[in-house]
């Protein structure tokens, strides 16, 4: 594996350069659920660039998932995502207060400094399944010393999903602790290109990529599996990742969760509402979707939330990848 950030964008541009061409509508779940151009990133951008303010905008930006579909499919390379979390930091959002206190709390929290050269940010939803947690540890810690970091973060990926900033003394609380780290591996797929910056010394791994290399899990993937890549973390590191998964694909002869563009087709479409639980979340659609015309035996999944999403519709068998590596 490669370090995460040689793959990183440095010069983004801006709404301005959007050509409308429409590709990303191809791509982007909410134009599927809404059929309304301005529910798209072409349709966002357009009306920016005929004066447009974000408040005009503000029903679309909040529902935007940030799947990143949009980005690596755009002729312009413009960081789409990047500019809605911009347009969200230019809105008044109900749960702003909310957001700031959870970040002012965990800043308040005793941290100790990791010290062992491999860090795992684990994220809420895996920490609420510590048996599968216990798991990954003992799974990524095969090859060297694991550190489970006490702080991953998970008030600060919300904060960065309404476009807000990040206080510094809650990001020094966050990354310090993280300075001896070679490695990190994180699950929140949002939280990616961002820890690149923030750590430019080390290595950042998705949690999928890290576990789906591992030869024990790999050798127990099977022809009728359908694999379940969790997709911000892939689109944010499209150009690199989408080889890793064509050499796991050739190898062990699973379908994917992705389209003709080799796009990963999101399961779970959870707009900044439906996450801060303002909104019943509904995928049922849209996993119905992505099983559409397969014929599988087994959904193996890289994030939990999806498995959730998966098991509401269907009785197909769905596993977390780290599940399928041979008894520890």
């Amino acid at each position: 594996m490669e370090n995460y950030k040689k793959s990183v964008q440095t010069a983004p541009k801006s709404h301005s350069d959007c050509s409308g061409c429409g590709l990303c509508m191809l791509v982007c779940p909410m134009w599927r659920r809404n059929r309304d151009l301005q529910h798209s990133p072409h349709g966002c951008a357009k009306a920016l660039q005929h004066g447009a303010a974000p408040d005009d905008l503000a029903e679309a930006l909040w529902n935007c998932t940030l799947c990143r579909a949009c980005d690596p499919v755009c002729p312009e390379q413009l960081d789409i995502s990047g500019m809605i979390l911009k347009l969200r930091g230019q809105l008044a959002h109900p749960q702003t207060t909310v957001l700031q206190g959870r970040m002012v709390a965990q800043t308040k929290r005793p941290a100790s400094a990791c010290q062992e050269k491999t860090a795992l940010l684990a994220g809420e939803a895996l920490r609420a399944h510590p048996a599968l947690l216990k798991r990954i540890t003992a799974l990524l810690g095969e090859s060297g010393v694991l550190a489970v970091a006490h702080d991953d973060g998970a008030d600060i990926s919300l904060a960065l999903e309404a476009g807000l900033a990040i206080p510094p003394a809650r990001l020094a609380a966050m990354i310090e602790p993280l300075r001896r780290a070679d490695k990190v591996i994180v699950a929140d797929g949002l939280l990616l290109p961002y820890l690149a910056q923030w750590l430019p010394a080390a290595q950042i791994f998705s949690l999928g990529e890290t576990l789906s290399s591992l030869e024990s899990i790999r050798r127990n993937l099977r022809s009728t599996d359908l694999y379940v890549i969790e997709p911000r973390a892939y689109h944010a590191d499209y150009v690199r990742l989408v080889k890793h998964y064509d050499r796991l694909r050739k190898e062990c002869g699973c379908d994917f969760n992705l389209d003709l563009q080799r796009i990963a087709i999101p399961a779970t479409v959870r707009s900044l509402p439906q996450r801060l639980g303002l909104v019943a979340s509904n995928d049922e659609d849209q996993t119905r979707w992505v099983l559409h015309g397969r014929r599988i035996t087994r959904i193996v999944v890289e994030s939990l939330e999806d498995r959730a999403a998966f098991e509401k519709v269907c009785a197909i068998s769905v596993v977390h990848l780290a599940e399928l590596a041979d008894d520890l």
